[in-house]
């Protein structure tokens, strides 16, 4: 007699393809899990790398931007010392000025005349003074225009100063301090 099998083949085949699509199922979800956490760490690693990367250039920025204020403040030192090396050769070349300003001032001052205020602005000399008459106040303005170490004498008051006689008066007057050239004052 025949034998026929009865059972269910087709039943246990689709188990058979389920069970096994299923093992693949897991086996591809395992190996996906994998790939997902390799790529993580690669990342990880990548960005770790790339953040030390980034803390060695900031501490170099750093470290230059430390170099560049060092020399911007050597830069302002620097400039401060010329402005006072500057300075201090101005005041040595200009130290003996005064001296001949002075000098000048008194071969200027005529007889009957005399200055009870003198003050110096820069190049400017502002004086005050008592002449015995207006034409002693002439005669000075006469030798200030004169003189090659003045310029531009000008006579801003006059007032009678009777307590230093009946013609007395006061006065006062501005000019600037023009120092002559080398040959200009060899020539006097």
């Amino acid at each position: 007699m025949a034998t026929i099998n009865l059972l269910p083949w087709r039943e246990e085949r689709r188990q058979l393809i389920k069970q096994q699509f299923l093992v693949v199922l897991g086996g591809v979800a395992v190996l996906g899990a994998l790939l997902v956490l390799l790529g993580v760490t690669v990342m990880n690693s990548a960005i770790s790398d790339q953040e030390g990367r980034n803390r060695y250039i900031q501490t170099h920025i750093d470290k230059l931007n430390r170099e560049v204020r060092e020399i911007s403040d050597l830069e302002k030192r620097r400039q401060q010392l010329i402005d006072r090396m500057n300075i201090i050769q101005d005041l040595q070349g200009t130290r003996p000025l005064i001296v001949r300003v002075f000098d000048e001032m008194v071969r200027t001052l005529p007889d009957g005349l005399f200055f009870t205020s003198v003050v110096r602005r820069g190049n400017n000399i502002n004086v005050e003074g008592i002449a015995e008459s207006n034409n002693r106040v002439s005669s000075l303005m006469r030798k200030l225009d004169g003189s090659p170490w003045f310029d531009d004498p000008n006579l801003t008051a006059v007032s009678a100063a009777s307590r230093y006689g009946e013609q007395a008066s006061s006065f006062r007057l501005s000019f600037k301090i023009s120092a002559p050239k080398p040959d200009q004052d060899k020539k006097k």
